[in-house]
């Protein structure tokens, strides 16, 4: 550990995961100029912004935002463990709110990610502000355990897992009968 990580542990972790945050919002505004800004999904009103990245149980959880999507995004580990799921494989995470199934990819340069995607396209927001706004709502929901509580009472059917399109209307989870 360096010294700064000693003395400021929960900063420095909290730094780390700001840190990669804006290291895919690097990659991403890449492929914007690059592949993006001609295509008819790309909503010009929008940026790319990484939004809210945290240390959360060991990994790095935050939203990205791009004029194209607004997904979860986590980093995956190094990759080399077998037990790793490859790009394209699925891997569900619990969160507070639910557990979620995310899609693995790799992102050159910043590797393997996980991402669950909330809106694809990007046209009913306006402006970044409202995207923004959107993303830290998405990402308060996810990891608020009153969510699920409430989606637990004693009436309520089993819950197994996030759905996307109830996700900002209050109903966090999808019901299986």
């Amino acid at each position: 550990m360096t010294p700064n990580r000693e003395q400021h542990p929960r900063r420095s972790v909290h730094a780390d995961a700001s840190a990669w945050g804006e290291m895919l919002s690097a990659a991403y505004r890449d492929i914007a100029d690059r592949t993006m800004r001609d295509l008819p999904i790309f909503n010009d009103a929008l940026s790319v912004e990484a939004i809210a990245f945290r240390a959360r149980e060991g990994r790095v959880v935050g939203m990205m935002v791009t004029p194209w999507f607004m997904n979860v995004v986590i980093p995956m580990r190094d990759g080399t463990s077998q037990s790793s799921p490859g790009p394209g494989s699925n891997l569900r995470l619990r969160f507070p709110a639910g557990e979620i199934e995310f899609t693995v990819s790799d992102l050159v340069p910043v590797g393997s990610i996980a991402s669950y995607s909330l809106f694809s396209p990007m046209f009913e927001f306006e402006d970044m502000a409202s995207a923004r706004a959107t993303a830290e709502a998405a990402l308060a929901a996810l990891m608020s355990p009153a969510n699920r509580a409430a989606s637990h009472g004693t009436d309520a059917p089993h819950i197994s897992s996030f759905d996307r399109r109830h996700f900002l209307h209050g109903v966090l989870t999808e019901r299986r009968a």
